[in-house]
């Protein structure tokens, strides 16, 4: 029989696949398209109408309503006809002549208004000396607010409420948060200039970054920060230079994968766990530790950064800390009540989630390509030692389970979870609190599997609620629990939040446990390879 004639099949949406002059494709939006979509949702917002849009609106009702009569009219009256064209001429006419007068009259007083606006932002800012650009951009974007709010009342009440309630936090993230979701006031609109300024900085520096190295896997962003297997992290980074005398020849065969064969000869753990450092004499003198010619070797030798990307880094970085000082200094002109150490803060906290949602994954992508020598290093890491026991890592084994297979997961599996979650925040202000939650989670762990009596005891006051592990025992589990995630970028996910975490949480709990995660990144990278030579 005739093979029948396949039916057509609907033409799917497919995803649009952005990219530039070379054909490669981008996972990130092109600078204007990313502007266009963030002047969007202003122009979503409802738009009074002038009294010209509404006269002509009016007209237009009433030359439908003219045809509409006309068209039931007999040809035989041709006087009402004429009477109908006249009137309808003259009410169109009167229509427009009113809607002049009005929209006259109405910008003298927005003139009168606005100069009036004018001559209080400058009293504001009166000085002696000449106005910077930057001030008198502010002194315009001042009288902008102070023009917003004689045509809105919300603002009003918000202030009431802050003088009657100076001290409540919560009242200031209420403020914040109803502030920033509307898109037609001048502070939110300064977000949205900033964010396109920053993001046409970034664009360019990832965009070349991204260019693969001849005989080098390229460096792929993580747009949608998901987390990655730890069978996939090595493809998205540069393959690791490991030091040797001898020059790699050109034509030299890819790297093997450092995958175990599952049905090969056992892993020899005993080799590894050898190899390892004394934990003692390791953690309790990380510092120095850091500092061997080793660690400079490796972070400089093979694995130094072209200067270009490093300024672009530093340019980009220090545009964010302006942008955001510029946001927090209007917002806290708009509001007088906000003025205080404490409000400052939670203000800050409100700008930086908005401030930072769309920007962090480009961000992220630049500080990997900087840091994907040391990400390299940490990924080989991860899968020499993905199988390692946690012994081998330097836990003791009080502080693991009596019986590691009852629930069938990894001690601290819980920790490791949680970490994980880091990746798919966008802000930095959560991504440290995620921290926070991980070395929580390791001290319910370590309590659970060791009584409080017989754990290390810490001397001193503890950041955070760790009475049955000291910093000697926490280093190596957050070292192991660093390794079963099997992040990567984790390195430069805590370079770039040291750089952005405001600094009053450096120095308390959130500090103390960023350190602690960036002490084991950098342990974990320097984790010896005797173990992959032997095997």
């Amino acid at each position: 029989m005739p093979a029948a004639a396949p039916n057509p099949q609907p033409a799917g949406r497919h995803r649009r696949v952005y990219s530039d002059e070379g054909g490669k494709l981008s996972p990130f939006l092109p600078p204007e398209i990313f502007q266009k979509l963030q002047g969007a949702e202003s122009r979503s917002s409802k738009k009074e109408l002038t009294p010209l849009e509404e006269a002509s609106l009016q007209n237009q009702k009433l030359k439908a309503a003219y045809e509409a009569r006309m068209a039931r009219l007999d040809p035989s009256q041709a006087m009402q006809k004429t009477s109908l064209t006249l009137s309808l001429q003259r009410q169109m006419m009167e229509n427009l002549v009113i809607a002049k007068a009005r929209e006259e009259t109405l910008q003298r007083k927005m003139e009168e208004r606005r100069l009036r606006l004018q001559e209080a932002a400058n009293r504001r800012f009166c000085s002696q000396v000449a106005l910077t650009p930057e001030e008198r951009e502010q002194r315009a974007l001042y009288a902008a607010i102070l023009e917003y709010e004689q045509d809105h009342d919300w603002p009003k009440y918000w202030k009431a409420k802050l003088k009657r309630s100076p001290g409540d936090l919560s009242l200031v993230t209420s403020l914040l948060s109803h502030l920033l979701s509307l898109p037609d006031h001048p502070i939110v609109q300064l977000l949205r200039r900033l964010q396109c300024a920053v993001y046409s900085t970034l664009y360019p520096a990832v965009s070349r970054a991204a260019a693969p190295a001849p005989g080098c896997c390229p460096l792929t962003p993580n747009p949608g920060s998901r987390r990655l297997r730890p069978s996939q992290s090595l493809h998205c980074m540069l393959s690791p230079c490991e030091p040797s005398t001898a020059p790699w020849p050109q034509d030299s065969p890819p790297t093997p994968p450092l995958h175990p064969h599952p049905t090969g000869p056992p892993s020899p753990v005993g080799d590894i766990a050898s190899g390892l450092p004394d934990k003692d004499s390791s953690f309790e003198d990380l510092e120095q530790f850091l500092g061997t010619s080793e660690w400079q070797g490796r972070a400089q030798g093979h694995g130094g950064q072209p200067e270009p990307q490093l300024q672009q880094l530093k340019s980009a970085v220090e545009d964010i800390h302006n942008a955001i000082d510029r946001l927090l200094s209007l917002t806290l002109l708009a509001f007088e009540g906000l003025n205080t150490a404490a409000s400052k803060d939670r203000c800050l906290a409100c700008i930086e989630e908005p401030f930072f949602s769309p920007l962090w994954p480009l961000l992220l992508a630049l500080y990997r390509s900087v840091h994907q020598a040391r990400e390299a290093a940490l990924s080989r890491s991860m899968e020499l030692y993905r199988n390692a026991p946690p012994t081998a890592i330097g836990i003791p084994t009080k502080l693991l389970p009596k019986d590691p297979e009852a629930k069938g997961t990894y001690p601290y599996c819980a920790a490791a979870q949680e970490l994980g979650l880091l990746v798919l925040e966008s802000c930095p202000q959560k991504k440290l609190e995620c921290i926070v939650r991980t070395l929580r989670v390791i001290c319910v762990c370590a309590e659970d599997y060791c009584p409080t009596s017989e754990a290390t005891p810490q001397a001193g006051p503890q950041p955070i609620a760790a009475a049955a592990i000291g910093a000697d025992d926490l280093l190596p589990i957050l070292s192991f629990v660093v390794l079963r995630s099997g992040l990567p970028q984790l390195v430069s996910e805590c370079a770039a939040l040291e750089e952005f975490i405001h600094e009053g949480y450096l120095i308390g709990e959130e500090g103390y446990c960023l350190t602690s995660l960036q002490s084991a990144l950098s342990y974990v990278e320097l984790l010896p390879r005797g173990g992959l030579a032997k095997q």
